[in-house]
Formats: structure tokens, C-alpha cells, sequence
């Protein structure tokens, strides 16, 4: 896992992305235009960490930020046409990976593993609940 870490920190870095700003360009390219208190709570950090990275992506203009249009407390963010390119480009690569690692299983390999995973994550999160940890 180490190896994937640092190669997806690699293709971050040559972007100009940490990877806290490439989860938010994914959860604004999967939601489209939304309030920053959505995004605060996807990433699951405070609306201040929020700022600080909205600030940063408009800086790179990958994404807007403008008023809410009916919640006048509300801030949206919106991805610029340059930052929906990096996105779509990020979903490609998302998808050549997965492609390069289960090519090779068939169908129902693919599907035993997705179930025994399944299995797996659903006893992790109960088991970081009983620990009182945030899943």
C-alpha cells in the first residue's frame, strides 16, 4: 500500500496537488457545485480546512467560489472548465488502475473478492464503532 501512496502522492505533486485538495476536486467533480459546509463534511475536517483549501484551488483556478443563490449564508464552490478537465482526467486514471489491477480476474474472481472485501470494510467500520472511532 506504501508504493501506491507515494505513487498517487508522485502524480499529485506533478499536478500541484496535495492530496487533501485532489479529494475535494473528486468530491466536487462527483457532486458538482456545492456549499463549502458540504464539502467540509465529505472530507470530514472543519469548514475553516475547507477555506484553506478552497483558497488554494482558486488560486490554481480550478475552482469558483460565489454566493449561494438562494441560502445567502452559503458559500458555492464550483469547478472552473479547467479544473472539470483535471477531474475527468483524475477519473481516467482512476479507471486505468483499476483496469490494470483486476484485468487479469474473471467475472466471478471480481465478484468474490468485491464480496469478501465488502465483508472486510463492513467489520472494520464495525469494529472502529464499538471502538468509539470515526468510521
Amino acid at each position: 500500500m506504501v508504493g501506491l501512496d507515494d505513487d498517487m502522492a508522485q502524480a499529485n505533486a506533478a499536478l500541484g496537488l496535495t492530496p487533501a485538495r485532489t479529494h475535494l476536486l473528486w468530491e466536487l467533480g462527483q457532486r458538482g457545485p456545492v456549499p463549502q459546509r458540504v464539502l467540509a463534511e465529505a472530507l470530514k475536517v472543519t469548514p475553516r480546512a475547507v477555506t484553506g483549501l478552497v483558497d488554494a484551488l482558486v488560486a490554481q483556478r480550478l475552482v469558483t467560489r460565489a454566493a449561494h443563490p438562494t441560502d445567502r449564508r452559503a458559500t458555492l464552490v464550483t469547478l472552473t472548465p479547467r479544473g472539470e478537465t483535471l477531474v475527468a482526467q483524475l477519473k481516467r486514471d482512476h479507471k486505468r488502475l483499476a483496469r490494470a489491477l483486476f484485468a487479469s480476474m474473471s467475472r466471478g474472481e471480481f465478484e468474490s473478492f468485491a464480496q469478501a472485501l465488502a465483508g472486510v470494510i463492513d467489520r472494520l467500520r464495525a469494529h472502529l464503532s464499538a471502538a468509539g472511532a470515526e468510521v
